[in-house]
């Protein structure tokens, strides 16, 4: 069966991303720094009849991402979807962009552009060599259009949607499909009150709709 890497995987949009790859005959593979938190997902994905299994690793470690990866695909037969949606934020000080150093910027930039770059190179010369596979890339909305309260965050999700869309570009031709999501409402619950919420599986399926129906798309906004 064909299978999908889930980098960053949780219980909200991970989860419902395997959920609705994995009711497509996907096999899934949920890789994050927990290995606890993996097996209570793959655990509940098994009861519901879907192939799951946990390849613990830190984005941050780029060896150990590889290494995931790399067991992820020699465990299943390969990787066919690479999802990549680690959330770094939490350990991040949100700066304006007057009051923002280098610093304040690192941090997200590994976290999201370079742990992106380096699971990309893991997964990507298997999809050139085949002909076939998607690279699917998760930020917030303000990496389209950025707010001043996160600055730092929004940069560093910008740099990330250039490289991807410019993968895109890269990859035109090949069988191989790189595009970008930007998610403009809360997942799950309210961050903001106010601001639009959306459930992970009304999201999930537009990762469904890159991977199949909308392959010469580069880019999707979703918002309510």
């Amino acid at each position: 069966m064909p299978t999908i890497a889930i980098v960053g995987a949780g219980p909200q949009l991970g989860l419902a991303i395997a959920r609705t790859y994995g009711t497509h005959g996907y096999d899934v593979a949920l890789v994050a720094r927990t290995q606890a938190t993996l097996e209570d997902l793959a655990g509940e994905l098994a009861a519901e009849g879907i192939s799951a299994a946990a390849f613990p690793a830190d984005v941050l470690d780029r060896a150990a991402l590889a290494q995931a990866l790399k067991d992820a695909a020699a465990h299943f037969g390969g990787i066919d979807v690479l999802e990549y949606s680690p959330v770094g934020g939490f350990k991040t000080v949100m700066t304006t962009p007057a009051a923002t150093e280098p610093a304040d910027v690192q941090h997200e930039m590994d976290f999201q552009l370079y742990g992106a770059i380096a699971a990309t190179r893991a997964v990507l010369p298997a999809m050139r060599e085949a002909g076939a596979g998607s690279l699917l890339f998760t930020t917030g909305a303000g990496s389209v259009d950025p707010v001043p309260q996160i600055a730092n965050v929004n940069a560093a999700a910008a740099a990330l949607r250039n490289w991807v869309i410019n993968l895109h570009k890269e990859l035109d031709g090949t069988g191989v499909q790189a595009a970008h999501v930007a998610i403009n409402v809360s997942i799950g619950t309210p961050a903001v009150p106010g601001f639009p919420t959306a459930q992970p599986g009304e999201i999930s399926p537009v990762y469904w709709d890159l991977h199949t129906t909308k392959r010469d798309q580069a880019e999707l906004v979703f918002s309510l």
